[in-house]
């Protein structure tokens, strides 16, 4: 069976992908996006990670409408034609037997031309409200996958839960979490979780997602020097036209305690489940896909949701974590290097207690997600061929 598998969200779709390649005569196509946004020339991650698990990846190149006029708005509105017309071709040359879709502008003109085309389509929705794109694509699937539970399930027969796919190192290394070695592919990774232990400092891991955060980055490098007096730091922040990673990296050499600080560009998946093993604090945005993991693990966080998203899905998502016991909002109206420094101080103050909190996330991450959908997925591609 041939799967074209699409969408900007890719950590869901690694981890369906690696349930998908454990099945004999299974094919997959990937059509992706090249760079992680118009204007900056960062290649996606699905560009780069495929690759290695021997996948075709194809890029796509396509539009997406804008909520705020930029100097990409209109370039970005003539690609979707153009991203209409490549995906119709593709799909003709690879004639799947199903499409996932994991959302994102990426995956509409995929899906639509898959209904074009009669290829049978599910689609994905990783977060607690449906984005733009998985709203028009919904329209055209056949079977909707849903993250969490609710009442919509009973409304659309089409939808399925499944939860939200973690990938098989994070399920692997949350196994393996009582161990005391780390396994780490980078070696700074366990050199840092070594001295942690040793100094007997909290572990803190800072992320903006994939593409990193320069808002926080900025702030995180104001107080970087009272951080690193109280605790060892990971942080991720990206690589984009901000160059966040090379000022980090300068920062770090003025640092009165400099081993305590590692900086990446982002991480493996490898190093970053390894990482989730030891982690006490974590820093982050509201993207679904990093608060799920951390649910899994019950890892405190301090959430610092994107405000002008579609439907501001992250302050959604970091106010139904908070809920849980998970997490704490910093909202970025308030963010100032200041009152990251308070509120994270008062966190590492209270660990014992926010850890038991976060202990209650833990249900809400189903661990054989990947799994589920993958079954879904051969499962409508194998009835629609035979209804064909």
């Amino acid at each position: 069976m041939k799967i074209v598998v699409t969408g900007s969200h890719f950590t869901p779709a690694q981890a369906v992908i690696e349930q998908l390649r454990k099945y004999p005569h299974t094919q997959i196509v990937y059509l992706g996006r090249s760079y992680t946004r118009e204007g900056d020339q960062t290649p996606s991650m699905e560009s780069q990670v495929l690759s290695n698990l021997g996948v075709k990846f194809i890029s796509l190149t396509t539009g997406r409408l804008q909520r705020v006029f930029t100097v990409h708005t209109i370039p970005s509105l003539l690609k979707i034609p153009f991203g209409f017309i490549q995906a119709f071709y593709v799909l003709l040359k690879e004639k799947p037997d199903v499409v996932l879709s994991f959302g994102g502008y990426v995956g509409v003109p995929v899906v639509i031309s898959a209904w074009f085309l009669s290829i049978p389509i599910i689609i994905h929705e990783q977060t607690l409200v449906s984005g733009l794109a998985n709203e028009i694509s919904a329209f055209f699937a056949n079977k909707v996958a849903i993250s969490f539970k609710g009442d919509q399930i009973r409304k659309d027969r089409r939808m399925v839960f499944t939860g939200n796919p973690m990938r098989k190192a994070i399920l692997e290394s949350y196994e393996n979490r009582s161990r005391d070695k780390v396994t780490a592919l980078s070696p700074d990774i366990t050199q840092i979780v070594k001295i942690s232990q040793k100094e007997k400092k909290p572990l803190i891991y800072i992320t903006g997602g994939n593409q990193g955060s320069h808002l926080i980055n900025e702030a995180i490098r104001q107080i970087l020097e009272d951080l690193t007096k109280v605790a060892c730091i990971v942080h991720q922040t990206g690589d984009s036209k901000f160059n966040d990673f090379d000022k980090m990296t300068s920062k770090q050499k003025s640092l009165s305690h400099p081993q305590r600080y590692l900086v990446k560009k982002w991480l493996e998946v490898e190093d970053l489940a390894e990482l989730l093993k030891k982690v006490d604090l974590v820093i982050s945005r509201g993207g679904i896909n990093i608060l799920y993991e951390l649910a899994y693990f019950s890892i405190p966080t301090l959430v610092i949701p994107i405000p002008y998203l579609y439907k501001d899905e992250q302050t959604t998502n970091a106010c139904y974590f908070g809920k849980l016991g998970l997490a704490q909002v910093l909202w970025q109206v308030d963010l100032t290097a200041e009152k990251l420094y308070q509120t994270v101080a008062k966190m590492l103050k209270n660990l014992p207690q926010l850890k038991k909190q976060a202990q209650n996330a833990h249900p809400i991450a189903i661990a054989d997600a990947a799994k589920r959908l993958a079954l879904e997925t051969l499962l409508l591609g194998d009835r629609e061929s035979h209804l064909r």
